[in-house]
């Protein structure tokens, strides 16, 4: 189990028409480090932004085949992270977005 530091977990936010809607849940969308742990993300978040965290789903995002020319290349591969605050806790960085 590698150690990583709390700030390189969180990479950064995904800002989708899906992941506004889910903030109206309370729920918040990041790219995370592939090799960080659901206790490691939601320490992080709770570090970074001061919130307590309820819950944090992760999934694994396989990289798509694209096409540049004649040759076939794939995008890499990265893992995004659900996480639920309390309510009444919110994440400033996605408001007005």
């Amino acid at each position: 189990m590698s150690k990583l530091h709390k700030f390189s977990i969180l990479r950064k936010p995904i800002v989708t028409e899906k992941s506004t809607l889910l903030q109206e849940e309370n729920r918040y969308v990041f790219e995370v480090a592939p090799s960080a742990t659901k206790h490691e993300i939601k320490d992080a978040v709770q570090l970074a932004f001061g919130v307590s965290v309820e819950k944090v789903r992760t999934m694994n995002v396989k990289g798509k085949k694209k096409r540049f020319g004649p040759r076939y290349s794939q995008l890499r591969s990265w893992k995004k992270a659900i996480v639920t605050v309390s309510p009444g806790d919110s994440i400033t960085l996605f408001e007005g977005v």
